[in-house]
Parts: structure tokens; sequence; C-alpha cells
């Protein structure tokens, strides 16, 4: 039956989308790119003394400009499902284009049933991005809705639990991103006062809702907490009220177990004289967050002693869910460059390593690299876990020429869970030379290395002669010696033939 009803929303979705924008082709958006959120983050309250405006936000987390996207809620199947006059078969709305990075307000105009009981409705919108039947995003908000005032004067208790069961919790919104964008609140029973809240006998004092100041909680810092009370008794006075917060502790061990929010002043108590009879009224306090908190709801309770008529003693609570963001933190490396200095056309390796020190994880991260010595390289990382490393290997081609060490933006860009995108920048410095000729950049010695490998005739031929040169010249002397020895020889041999000076 869910997918009978899902394939049915989606042809009616795409009927639609065909009947607005004719022959157009939407541009399609990466999956998790679109995100939809609530004007100001509030949950509207509606009545039935006429059409009120809503007002949401569609946000383009991608990095192309979307066309001619669709925005519609779903109507449900039953009037509990839906708690306004449905006037028209849809309520579907064309947005003409969202630049990247980009949101749009869109407004939805609607009017509550006489019928629908003072409670807390939970609404799905889709987006649909292309011609599809699975939408790109879906979200769902709270809603509160006022009983028609009753006719006859008198006590009339408003149970917003009635519905509910005094059960709210993150688990009736499907998704991460509705507990990440907005909190919730629910109001338990009501005791005490001699009597029962059912009956009528008991004034009943009810959260319809709060806000944050800033609207984004963040891990570590300090907000304001503004509730917003009502007395639901149309006759009954309450007074001398004592309102106490509560919140969770969280901790990994017993050095750092501490409540989630601590009130900046130290006290969690809060006094207020009274509320008159059909009234509201807000309190506040400031609040620390805990530094170390992670990225999710947190519960609050919030318990009420006041008096009624009479001055009869009343207890009551209620709880509230704050979300809760943490900033992403992460660190780089030193670059590592070979080699720091590369001739036009040629590459060099660049890598460090990222290191995420944060709470968050972070998506789709990706790293840019550009100069004007350089041509753009993108390197795509995907998603870093808390507390992981990943690395950027890139390679760098020189395209143009710089008169020393220049200058190189390493821009990383990441997305956190709701699609938000960031960016961080880190410098290195390259240097690119002119493209040098072959012949010039081979040494003289490399030509002589590089001449045709064969038998090297004329140094062999110079050796020989060298040889026979000295061959001929030691010959040579051997005979001036032989004839010299024999000139001494025949000397000596001719003066012992002469006849002595006796002979004679």
């Amino acid at each position: 039956m869910k997918l009978v009803k899902k394939l049915l929303m989606g042809l009616c979705v795409a009927a639609l989308m065909a009947g607005m924008v004719g022959s157009v082709t939407i541009m399609a958006a990466p999956s998790g790119s679109v995100t939809v959120t609530s004007d100001g983050n509030k949950a509207p309250t509606f009545t039935t003394e006429g059409a009120q405006e809503w007002t949401l936000i569609v946000h383009n987390g991608s990095n192309v400009p979307l066309s001619n996207a669709v925005i519609a809620p779903r109507l449900g199947d039953t009037n509990d499902e839906w708690p306004f006059k449905t006037e028209y078969q849809n309520y579907a709305q064309r947005i003409e284009e969202i630049p990247a990075g980009e949101s749009v307000p869109v407004t939805f105009v609607f009017e509550q049933r006489e019928d629908v009981a003072t409670s807390r409705h939970t609404l799905q919108f889709d987006v649909y991005t292309e011609d599809s039947a699975e939408p790109a995003a879906s979200q769902k908000f709270y809603v509160n809705t006022t009983a028609k005032p009753a006719d006859n004067p008198g006590d009339q208790l408003i149970d917003l639990d009635q519905i509910t069961g005094g059960n709210l919790s993150l688990g009736d919104i499907s998704g991460d991103m509705m507990s990440a964008d907005a909190g919730g609140f629910s109001n338990g029973d009501v005791s005490g006062g001699g009597g029962s809240a059912d009956s009528g006998s008991v004034p009943r004092v009810i959260v319809t809702g709060f806000n944050t100041d800033p609207a984004e909680v963040r891990a570590g810092s300090n907000f304001n907490l503004i509730i917003h009370l009502k007395n639901t008794s149309k006759t009954t006075k309450v007074s001398n009220m004592l309102f106490d917060l509560s919140a969770p502790t969280e901790g990994s061990d017993a050095q750092t177990v501490a409540p989630a929010f601590l009130p900046v002043s130290g006290s969690s108590s809060i006094y207020m004289e009274g509320i008159k009879a059909n009234g509201t009224a807000d309190i506040s306090i400031q609040l620390n967050a805990k530094a170390d908190l992670l990225q999710k709801p947190y519960s609050v309770d919030l318990s009420m002693k006041y008096e009624g008529a009479n001055g009869t003693p009343v207890d009551a609570s209620s709880s509230l869910s704050i979300p809760v963001k943490q900033d992403a933190r992460f660190e780089f490396s030193d670059f590592e460059i070979s080699p720091v200095s590369i001739s036009v056309g040629d590459e060099a390796n660049v890598m460090c390593n990222l290191y995420n020190m944060g709470r968050i994880k972070l998506y789709n991260v990706k790293a840019t690299f550009e100069g004007a010595c350089i041509e753009k390289e993108e390197v795509f990382i995907g998603n870093v876990e808390s507390g992981a490393t990943a690395s950027i290997d890139a390679m760098l081609e020189g395209a143009q020429a710089t008169g020393g060490p220049a200058n190189v933006k390493m821009t990383l860009s990441y997305e956190d869970e709701s699609g938000k995108i960031s960016v961080a920048e880190k410098e290195l410095q390259l240097e690119v030379m002119e493209a040098m000729e072959s012949d010039m950049m081979m040494p003289a010695d490399m030509e002589m290395m590089e001449e045709p490998q064969g038998f090297p005739v004329i140094p062999a031929a110079i050796a020989a002669a060298a040889v026979i040169v000295i061959i001929i010249i030691v010959v040579v002397m051997k005979k001036r010696k032989r004839r010299k020895r024999l000139n001494e020889e025949e000397e000596l041999l001719d003066e012992l033939d002469r006849p002595s000076e006796d002979e004679r």
C-alpha cells in the first residue's frame, strides 16, 4: 500500500511539473544537496481565525544551479493527517531557479479546519528536482494547531498530548536532518490541586514552543533559551510559579561527566509571579552548552510548580529537545613537494595530510589547487570521519614561468550533515621555469656520449701510429748503441794490433 501511495504521489507531482514547466528540462542535483528548513526554525501555530502564511527555505547545497524545482506537501489520506482546509487538489509550488549554494523562500497559505483540536502535527514536504517519482529531499516539520474557542465560557483544558499520548520523541521524525535542524517539546501530566486535569478543576500550564538566541546552539558557547508558556484555563489565574531546568549528564569518564547544559548564572531555577487566565508568558535563561557535546538533539526537562485557585499547589512537567551543532575542526600537515622547481609542461607531486580533529564527520571533501603558474587541479577525497586522517595527493602541471617561487592556493571544501558547504585555504610555493630546448639542456660530454656507437677507427689508428713510432725509436736507439759498441771494439782491436815502440 505504501509503495502504491508513493507511486501515485510521484505521478501526481510529475504531472504537475509537466503542466507547470512544459518541455523544460529540470536540472538534477546530487543526492543530499537539497535541504528544506522552516523560516526562523520555528514551528508555526495556526488558529481558526483565518488563513495564515508559512514560509519554508529551500537550500541548494550543490555546485550547480537548479531550475524549475517543485516543493509540495503530502496531504495525507485522512483529516487527522492534514489539519487544514483542502481547497486545492495539490499545493505544489514551482521555483524557477535556485543558484548554486543559495536559498530561496517559498510561502504557503493554509487555513486550519474548525474541527481540529489543539495539538501538534507532523507534516512532510517533498522537493523534486527532476521528472522522477523519488524526491530529491523530504523533510518533516512540527505544526501547532489551536482548537476553536468553546461557545460557553468556563474552564477549558487544552491537552496537547491528547493525541500523542504524552510521548513526543524525535523517533516520530524520519531522517537525521530534522533532529539536527529543529527541536521539539512535549508536555507531561499535571498533579496536585485536589483534582485532575481531565476534570477541569486543575489549571494547566503548557509549553507552546521555544526558541534560542542564537538560533543555532554550538557546543562550547552560551545561548539564551526562551520558553513560551500558556495557561489553558479560561477562568483561573496561576501564580507563584517556580520553574526548574534539568539537562542530561554527558561525558565519557568521571572527570568529564557534567550536564549537557549549565546555567551561566549558576542557578537553574526561574521564578514568575503568575499567568492570567487564558494568558501567555515567556521565561528565559542563559545556558552554556558543554564543549564536547556530539552534534545531536539533547533533552531538557522542565518542572513547574505553581498555585491555582485558592492557593492550591500544582505540579507539572514538560520536556524540550534542543539540537546542538559542532564546529568542524581540522588541521593540515606541511606540504611535501617533489620537485620544488619544474619547467612549463612538467609536473610536481604535492602531498599533505588532513587531520579531522573535530567531533563531526566531513562529507564530500574536495581539494582544489589554483595559481597563475599551474593548471587548475581538483582532487576528490570523500568523507572523513571524526578523528580520522585523509591524504591529499595531487600532480600539478606547470603552465606559466615565474621569476622565482610563486604562490599556489589549495582550497578545501566540505559539507556538514545538513549539506551546508564550507571552505578552508592553505598556500604553498612552487617555482616554474621556461621550457628549455633539448640541445641546450644536453651537456657537451653528453653529446660525445650520444654519438653513434661503433668501432673508434680514428683513435685506434692514432694509437697504432704512436706505438709504431715508439717501436721505431726503440729500434733506432738499439741500432745506434750497437753501432757505437762495435766501433769501440774495432778501435780496441786496432790498438792491440799496432806494434809497440820497443818492437820498432
